[in-house]
């Protein structure tokens, strides 16, 4: 099974609706600038797994109170037995939810038609066209386009996410993506940390103005059922 390498017990945001845990995974196909989880990208040997029975037995002992865990990373859905963390989380009577980036479509596709899946978070990176300059990586643009096409139509709860970095992405840019996602459920428009990141100029960056994370707000709320804000 997928190594886990890292648990918070309490993810208050990570799972809407739910109480739940998070479950981070190591390794990454992006090489994102501004990520925040830079050692679980560059170095997720280095970093230590949880030993399997003891995530059991996490799980065995939240019985009654932990509603859901997500599924996050790095990027899940890289590693081909991520369907088996699923499967024992959900033999479990737990929730799943999925952070992807939306570069496995094969399996994503898998795991809605397994059921092994119940709410869905894929990360905008930037419009399409833009995806290789700001992940700094190779990107098969077809493979983007469909995951974000198997979650709409997958009748899952869902939320698109797109981080704001300074430098990176416009005012402009978010209009472009509202544009590619228009009519979809809910976006979130994420307010950019500078912690931790990949690329260590990217700490030095100062946040947009929570205020024009805000009026960006009112901007794309005309494209989605709904537009949230995280971290203003």
């Amino acid at each position: 099974m997928v190594e886990i390498k890292g648990l918070e017990k309490f993810a208050s945001r990570d799972f809407p609706g739910h109480i739940s845990s998070t479950v981070f995974v190591g390794g990454c196909n992006f090489r994102c600038p501004f990520c925040h989880n830079a050692d679980l990208v560059l170095n997720p040997g280095r970093l230590p797994s949880l030993d399997l029975n003891l995530f059991l037995s996490y799980l065995d002992s939240r019985q009654g109170w932990l509603e859901g865990l997500c599924l996050s990373g790095g990027e899940p859905l890289l590693h081909e037995d991520i369907e088996v963390l699923a499967r024992v989380i959900k033999a479990r009577g737990f929730l799943v939810k999925v952070d992807t980036n939306g570069s496995f479509p094969d399996r994503l596709e898998y795991l809605i038609s397994q059921g092994l899946v119940d709410w869905l978070a894929m990360d905008i990176k930037a419009p399409l066209r833009r995806y290789p300059e700001v992940v700094r990586a190779e990107v098969d643009a077809g493979k983007i386009s469909r995951s974000l096409d198997l979650i709409r139509q997958s009748g899952l709860p869902y939320i698109f996410r797109t981080t704001v970095v300074p430098g990176l992405l416009t005012e402009a840019d978010l209009l472009e993506i509202a544009d590619w996602l228009n009519g979809s459920r809910c976006f979130q428009l994420q307010q950019f940390v500078p912690q931790n990141t990949i690329d260590p100029a990217f700490l030095k960056l100062e946040p947009y103005p929570a205020q024009e994370l805000r009026n960006w707000a009112e901007k794309l709320k005309p494209y989605f059922g709904e537009v949230i804000l995280e971290g203003v």
